[in-house]
C-alpha cells in the first residue's frame, strides 16, 4: 500500500505520525451553521404548551375511568355441581320423605335439582342419588354433607359421587 505514494509525500513522512481517533460525532464534523441550527431543537425541553399538558391529564382521567369501568363488572361467581348419593339405614326408610327433607335444606348459595333418582344397592335397598349446584365461595360441600347427615334415623351414609366446575 506504502507504494503507491509518490516518493515526494514519502519524504515527507518523519515516522512520529499519530493516527487520529475516529470521531463518532457526527455534529462535530458539520458546519458551525448547521450545528447552531441542530441545537435549536430540543425534544426534551419544556416548551410550555399547555394544549400538550391538557391532552395528557385527559388521557389519564379516561384510563382512570376505564379502570373503574372495569372493576365494575361483576367476576363470573365460581359454581359446582355435585352429584350426591344418600345410603339410607335399610328397605323400610321412605325415600320421597327423605328426599323432600333432602330438598328443604336451604342455604344461600344452594340450588337443588328438582329431580332426583331412587336407583337400587342391593337386597331391596335404594339409594337415592340427587344433585345441586353451589356457588363456591358461600357453600361448603362438606356443611351440605352434614345438614343430610343429620337426618339420622333415615341416613345411614353420604357420599359425593361427582363433582364438577361449572
Amino acid at each position: 500500500m506504502v507504494s503507491k505514494f509518490s516518493p515526494e509525500i514519502q519524504a515527507k513522512w518523519t515516522g512520529d505520525a499519530k493516527i487520529p481517533a475516529p470521531q463518532f460525532n457526527r455534529q462535530a464534523a458539520k458546519p458551525e451553521a448547521a450545528a447552531d441550527a441542530e441545537d435549536e431543537f430540543d425534544p426534551f425541553a419544556d416548551d410550555g404548551d399547555d394544549a400538550d399538558a391538557a391532552a395528557a391529564a385527559e388521557a389519564l382521567k379516561k384510563k382512570g375511568e376505564e379502570a373503574k369501568a372495569k372493576k365494575k363488572k361483576a367476576a363470573p361467581v365460581a359454581k359446582s355441581l355435585i352429584i350426591w348419593e344418600v345410603k339410607p339405614w335399610g328397605e323400610d326408610t321412605d325415600l320421597q320423605v327423605l328426599a323432600d327433607k333432602i330438598l328443604g335444606i336451604e342455604m344461600d348459595g344452594l340450588y337443588w335439582k328438582t329431580e332426583w333418582k331412587k336407583e337400587p344397592i342391593a337386597y331391596g335397598v335404594f339409594k337415592i342419588v340427587i344433585g345441586a349446584t353451589v356457588e363456591d365461595e358461600k357453600v361448603s360441600t362438606d356443611l351440605v354433607q352434614e345438614k343430610i347427615e343429620e337426618f339420622e334415623d333415615e341416613v345411614q351414609s353420604v357420599d359425593i359421587v361427582a363433582f364438577n366446575k361449572l
